[in-house]
């Protein structure tokens, strides 16, 4: 992650001990870097901790396949226009099989295309959340009859979790590793 403008840089041997742990937790759990809002979390490490961990279950543990969980993250960048989220969160999309031309479509704000009907109830039950702030009962309905309710429970989770990392992002000004101005996904508002 590139140190955003809006936050102070910071060494470790300026870190408070809550601050170190935060830090090692994260280095050494699944993501092993930290591409994303810990940047932003290590400056408040009791939300860090907290978040890091709901992040960590909300990406690996929902019950949903990478591939829709995946999407369910681009849907929330996309909302958004969180540039980091969207490129550190599109390849992973797409090695996990969301069909590229789909993606580009929601970048672009516009109706994808899927071959597969569950990628078209996790869309649907996405952007109606973002849309309406409320889920049809078409919807829910569909959504609880092919992944179950507790499925559904954490994909409503996921969905806030992204969110807040989304608006954290977006209010440090992060970006992702390896990417540059020159390159965002989204047209960046005047500040």
């Amino acid at each position: 992650m590139t140190q955003p403008s809006r936050l102070p840089a910071i060494a470790r041997e300026q870190m408070t001990p809550d601050q170190t742990a935060m830090l090692d937790a994260i280095l050494a759990g699944p993501r092993k870097n930290l591409n994303g809002p810990f940047v932003a979390w290590i400056h408040s490490p009791q939300l860090g901790e907290l978040a890091q961990r709901l992040g960590a279950f909300c990406r690996y543990e929902t019950g949903l396949p990478l591939r829709l969980s995946e999407l369910a993250i681009l849907a929330t960048a996309a909302a958004w226009q969180s540039q980091a989220e969207w490129h550190i969160h599109l390849p992973i999309a797409v090695d996990a099989g969301l069909p590229a031309d789909a993606a580009e479509r929601i970048r672009k704000g516009e109706a994808p295309v899927f071959r597969e009907n569950d990628e078209r109830v996790i869309w649907n039950f996405a952007s109606e959340l973002y849309r309406d702030k409320r889920v049809s009962d078409a919807t829910y309905a569909e959504a609880c009859a092919l992944f179950g309710l507790p499925v559904v429970v954490n994909l409503v989770g996921l969905l806030g979790y992204y969110a807040l990392v989304a608006m954290t992002l977006n209010t440090f000004g992060m970006r992702a590793e390896g990417q540059g101005e020159g390159a965002l996904p989204f047209a960046e508002p005047p500040r």
